[in-house]
């Protein structure tokens, strides 16, 4: 039955109507899969001899810091890996059991990159382990524990997909056990190392981590067995309705009433919702660089780059989906005679409202200086002047029909990828930081953001011009946009 499953997954693949546009995408998702395991792999085979040369010692000090990975690992699952999916509409009305198909979608997540790439890590470190001497029971039986952890990630992260809330209190969670380490108030380090060298020394501590693993997987099981209906999650318990009807844009004419229903759709729907929340930590962004803990970080240049981010978390999030948010009626608006400048505008306002806000908010950044917060103010300037014309003027080529009752992908989608929109995306970071570099190397770093706040002042000022580039491309664009939004896979 498997082998039967996979032949209609390949079908489904292949036939798809925009098979050549994935076909593309999982090339490059290839070459980035290839990139990501020989760093692995590099890091997995030189961390002992690392650790070894700074005095420290490999096994405890690698247990005592995998609480952060993985951490961060179920982080970028929650952010970056889908849920199994199955299109059990046929399956249904055929001879196959509930648990063959549950046990297919699971199985599908056991071959996920997301899980296959701690092997780049994980199996040379414990070649290492072998070649060093340490106890071969110890070293296989630590490895097998450090796997069943990998795979009760990945359970974790299908069933906490788009619970939202549990999200953010496992974040906020997460920044609390952060800060309060980072001055040295607590370290939950201490705690936790115990338990992963115990997975080392104690060979018994193994079945920790195997139970947890049986029962998480039953339990995510039996919640998939449960759901598989058509008609799962369609009905709804609603107490109490409201309208609002938001009469005060009405002063607006066309420009209002495309801003009521976009706030609406933001207001309504839990993807757009989603986004909007996570375009929140963008805020938040510059402290990797600001705070001077990394060098790497510490320079003008990508300090240029970190006030682009700070104030562009809206810009990036939604700004990019710009028309998928309407994928759903799309169609019906192309009906109607709705000027396309009126629909832009709207757009365009609601990214200019929000970066305004977001350098407002971003004020914290003073406790580091004016110089700083500078940056982050120019970085607005240019986000308005610049960069909320070119996300509107990619958004034309992502053709990327948004589902608005799904959180999955809030920062994106990888079929929003395409040769035209990353054109497009390299004038937004690169080139501020090259008007930064060239005023700053020619004369000072005033020089060079007084530079990129021009140009951001010049996209205002010659916004007009360049909504009738965008309309014009949106026109061209329309019936192939269309096309678009009518294919389901």
């Amino acid at each position: 039955m498997f082998k039967k499953f996979l032949m209609l997954e390949w079908k489904a693949f292949t036939r798809s109507a925009s098979f050549g546009a994935n076909l593309a995408i999982k090339i490059l998702m290839i070459f980035l899969a290839i990139y990501f395991s020989v760093a692995f792999l590099a890091l997995g085979t030189s961390v002992y001899f690392i650790l070894e040369e700074s005095g420290l010692k490999p096994v405890p000090t690698v247990g005592k810091y995998l609480i952060y990975y993985f951490i961060l690992d179920l982080v970028i699952r929650l952010l970056l890996q889908k849920i199994p999916v199955m299109n059990i509409r046929p399956l249904l009305t055929l001879p196959i059991k509930k648990p063959t198909i549950v046990n297919f979608s699971l199985g599908k997540t056991y071959l996920s990159f997301f899980n296959l790439v701690h092997l780049f890590f994980f199996m040379p470190f414990t070649v290492v382990l072998f070649i060093k001497g340490f106890d071969p029971a110890s070293v296989l039986i630590w490895h097998l524990s450090i796997f069943c952890l990998v795979y009760i990630n990945n359970f974790l992260g299908i069933l906490l997909n788009n619970k939202d809330n549990l999200f953010f209190l496992f974040l906020g969670l997460v920044a609390v056990f952060a800060v309060l380490q980072y001055y040295g108030i607590f370290d939950a380090t201490v705690y936790t190392a115990v338990f992963y060298q115990g997975l080392f020394d104690t060979k018994w501590m193994v079945l920790v981590p195997v139970l947890a693993l049986a029962g998480l997987y039953t339990v995510t099981f039996n919640y998939f067995k449960k759901n598989l209906y058509l008609d799962a999650g369609l009905a709804s318990k609603h107490d109490i309705a409201k309208t609002e009807d938001f009469s005060w844009l009405n002063q607006f004419g066309t420009l209002g009433t495309f801003l009521k229903n976009d706030i609406k759709l933001i207001k309504r729907n839990k993807r757009s919702k989603t986004t909007v929340l996570m375009s929140v930590l963008f805020l938040f962004y510059g402290l990797l660089f600001f705070t001077q803990n990394i060098e790497a970080y510490d320079n003008p240049f990508m300090h240029m780059f970190a006030g682009i981010f700070v104030t562009g978390g809206f810009l990036f999030t939604f700004g990019q989906f710009v028309p998928s948010w309407d994928s759903s009626y799309y169609q019906l608006m192309m009906t109607q005679n709705i000027p396309y400048r009126g629909y832009l505008s709207s757009k365009w306002w609601l990214v200019v409202i929000a970066t305004t806000v977001s350098s407002i908010l971003a004020s914290f950044y003073l406790y580091f200086g004016w110089q700083v917060y500078l940056t982050v103010l120019v970085g607005a300037v240019y986000n308005i002047g610049v960069n909320s014309h070119l996300v509107l003027l990619g958004g034309a080529y992502t053709k990327t029909p948004v589902d608005l009752n799904s959180s999955k992908g809030a920062f994106g989608d990888k079929k929003a990828f395409n040769v035209k929109t990353m054109l497009l995306s390299l004038p937004k970071l690169l080139l501020p930081m090259a008007l930064y570099g060239i005023g700053s190397v020619i004369f000072n770093p005033t020089t060079g953001l007084i530079f990129v706040a021009a140009a951001g002042v010049l996209g205002f000022i010659f916004r007009n011009s360049m909504f009738k580039l965008i309309e014009s491309v949106y026109k061209s664009e329309k019936y192939s946009t269309i096309d678009a939004y009518k294919q389901k896979g």
